[in-house]
């Protein structure tokens, strides 16, 4: 089932006003710390990390560990980490089906 017309996560929410702000910065621009932007949004820094982690997997912006997050250069390999990521949800759901497969197999029957 798809929710239309709901408010959005946080984190999406991150994720968009830093997509704005990165079309106004040039490639190995500095974002503002995680600090900064805790004290801007006023989110959990949970929240703010899964707001950067969508935007470096869209390839927007690269980490530098404790030096910060920079605007990419657009090299970063997007189809690469797309096909990581359709790879990863495949083993997912194989990993799932192999599960449910044991469970049905080790349910007690006649309870």
């Amino acid at each position: 089932m798809t929710v239309t017309g709901g408010p959005k996560p946080k984190a999406v929410q991150v994720a968009d006003a830093l997509r704005e702000d990165i079309k106004k910065m040039k490639p190995g621009d500095r974002l503002p710390s995680q600090r900064e932007l805790i004290d801007r949004f006023g989110f959990a820094s949970q929240t703010i990390q899964n707001g950067l982690a969508a935007l470096r997997t869209e390839g927007l912006i690269v980490s530098a560990g404790n030096l910060g997050n920079f605007v990419s250069d657009g090299s970063a390999p997007n189809d690469h980490v797309r096909d990581d990521i359709k790879e990863i949800r495949s083993q997912i759901q194989a990993l799932t089906e192999r599960v449910a497969e044991l469970e049905s197999r080790s349910a007690p029957s006649g309870a």
